[in-house]
């Protein structure tokens, strides 16, 4: 789960940058990133607890004055399908021209697998001093998918034919045309994928069946319930965008109670009624 902050002034923004250090020493499942052109810094955490705990250490040890985002869960976009994109970069100016063409195939990749390329070209159809720049112009989308701008994730990208031109053709127009056709393919065939959290759930037997049916409001899906120490045990995975306040849902469920601890199981493709969520969790600071 990631959330924006904002120091207020340069001083705020120098104790922050002390301040998370030391958090992020402290403890090792707690990130951090900054974003330069907005004056903003990303936490990222485990889930809701974990980033109010880090956000609480800003504000009351560390005396950081800070404005906050709301809470964003961090989802990722890979493609559902294969495609074929086949683009040429054709530019004339001043006397001076740019010319690449690229063919790729992108291919969906097993979940957790990353991103990967390979050049299956044979010839000189892309001379070999381009491939580089065939590589570094794909490697330049993956940060920034175009459903929601999330990072793109398990990817293989193929470059199977292209073409290319004595004078025109530089390692830039190769780069241009790879990114441009990247963009293309993900437009064609991204989605979404959200993360699912492994939840443990301890509450009294006599509240079993409201947490159970609060959990499948959450789209959730109980894998088992066990007894322990007189208590019903209920193993759940459950999508993180779905837990937001769940821990005071809880305790008026189970008359302050019950507890639960989750952790990250896998990413899944955020079902098709869902798309338009995940633009609502965008952080805007306030």
């Amino acid at each position: 789960m990631e959330v924006a902050i904002e120091p207020r002034s340069k001083a705020d923004q120098e104790k922050l940058a002390v301040a998370l250090e030391k958090l992020l020493g402290e403890d090792h499942s707690f990130r951090f990133s900054t974003d330069q052109e907005k004056g903003q810094t990303i936490l990222r955490g485990m889930d809701e607890l974990h980033l109010d705990a880090k956000v609480e250490l800003l504000r009351q040890l560390y005396q950081v004055d800070f404005r906050l985002g709301a809470p964003q869960v961090a989802f990722r976009e890979t493609i559902r399908d294969a495609g074929t994109v086949d683009y040429t970069h054709k530019k004339q100016q001043d006397g001076f021209g740019e010319f690449a063409r690229v063919k790729i195939n992108l291919i969906p990749g097993a979940r957790g697998s990353g991103y990967a390329f390979s050049s299956k070209i044979v010839g000189d159809a892309v001379p070999e001093k381009y491939i580089p720049a065939v590589r570094k112009g794909l490697e330049t989308v993956l940060g920034s998918g175009v459903l929601a701008g999330f990072p793109v994730v398990d990817l293989r990208v193929e470059l199977i034919n292209g073409a290319y031109h004595n004078v025109d053709s530089t390692p830039l127009a190769f780069e241009i045309a790879s990114r441009s056709a990247l963009q293309e393919g993900l437009r064609r065939h991204s989605v979404l994928l959200e993360p699912i959290m492994k939840v443990e759930i301890v509450t009294p037997e006599d509240c079993t069946g409201v947490v159970i049916r609060d959990l499948y409001a959450r789209r959730g899906q109980v894998q088992q319930q066990k007894k322990r120490s007189g208590d019903c045990v209920i193993d759940a995975l459950v999508p993180l965008a779905d837990m937001f306040g769940y821990v005071n849902n809880l305790r008026a469920m189970s008359q302050g109670r019950g507890s639960f601890a989750m952790q990250f199981d896998h990413y899944q493709q955020v079902p098709p009624h869902d798309d338009g969520g995940p633009g609502a969790a965008v952080a805007h600071l306030g």
